[in-house]
């Protein structure tokens, strides 16, 4: 059962109660985005609230269980990506659907980049590869009496799509098997971009304000490095010191996103009421918990223009199913 098909019904019937007139799905899905968003960024006011009162030893009993609570919705909406830059700049672009940046990281052993030439399942197949002597270096096996190129579960990273995936062999010269399929490229020649890294390298990249980096910089001692890189943060793009962090692909953020857009979608019938359909390609459900449905529902009807509480709803909907069932019976 869909959850905003149900939060739906309810509103509609709030609405007819009230004597409100019609609710078009286009304007629900609109209030059904904005009561999301608010119910969201609550998570985040609560969190930091019930922070302060353990900082102030104001906490009480049950405090942990809530803040377990609030830390596992949040944490749904917490995922990892490489960051669009480099290409000879310390510039690195944010996600679109970024929130809040909780880490950057950043790999600073580039172990090779380059091209695709050819498109196999589960595989990285660049044909341009040269002997290891040159650059980039081929790819080896270990049989030559060298190391093996790239090692077990070095990173790999479409920096084409940002997809990324590890080494679990060297084919030959020109081939690895990847964990998982990142390069999907069916153009001719299907060339899409990589950079494989040292996975046992990676490093936190510290968030510092333009006035502090100004001080760091002033000074060979304190002036970040590839182990102890830092980052500026303006709009949604980071600036990364060193300024020779720019490989494509060695930044990665773990970040919060938003919740996706909510919309009910319908099938458009002749006489009545549009028709729920959830198989429609656009579909989207709440992303927030069922238990905050009575929340949605209340905060909706408020940008309609009834006042109703949370409490409210539960009582109206237990009223609404008792005369559902009477009428039936």
């Amino acid at each position: 059962m869909a959850m905003i098909n149900d939060v739906r019904n309810t509103v509609l019937a709030i609405i007819n109660k009230n004597n409100y007139g019609y609710l078009s799905p286009q304007d629900f899905n609109l209030y059904a985005q904005q009561a999301q968003m608010d119910l969201f960024e609550d998570y985040f006011y609560q969190y930091n609230q019930y922070i302060n009162r353990e900082n102030l030893r104001q906490s009480g009993t049950g405090y942990a269980d809530i803040v377990k609570g609030l830390v596992e919705v949040i944490d749904s909406f917490s995922v990892e990506s490489f960051l669009i830059g480099g290409n000879g700049a310390n510039q690195w672009n944010l996600p679109l659907d970024y929130y809040l940046i909780n880490k950057i990281f950043h790999y600073p052993n580039l172990l090779t980049n380059g091209i695709t030439t050819s498109s196999s399942a589960n595989q990285l197949v660049n044909n341009l590869l040269v002997p290891p002597a040159l650059s980039p270096p081929a790819f080896d096996t270990g049989v030559t009496g060298f190391n093996v190129f790239p090692a077990t579960g070095s990173i790999v990273v479409n920096t084409s799509t940002l997809a990324q995936s590890f080494v679990n062999s060297v084919v030959d010269a020109t081939t690895l098997n990847l964990a998982t399929n990142i390069f999907f490229s069916i153009t001719v020649p299907p060339s899409e971009s990589y950079s494989i890294f040292d996975a046992s390298t990676i490093v936190e990249v510290e968030r510092v304000s333009q006035n502090k980096l100004f001080y760091l910089t002033s000074s060979t001692v304190t002036a970040p490095s590839n182990l102890f890189p830092a980052y500026v943060l303006s709009g949604n793009t980071i600036t990364v010191y060193p300024t020779n962090i720019q490989a494509d692909g060695a930044v990665k953020t773990q970040y919060i996103r938003y919740p996706l857009p909510p919309k009910w979608t319908f099938k458009t019938i002749t006489v009545g009421e549009p028709l729920f359909n959830a198989s429609q390609a656009d579909f989207q459900d709440f992303e927030l918990p069922l238990s905050d449905a009575p929340g949605l529902i209340a905060k909706i009807c408020q940008y309609v223009g009834i006042e109703i509480r949370e409490a409210d709803v539960y009582g109206f909907g237990q009223a609404e199913e008792k005369a559902n069932n009477q009428i039936q019976v």
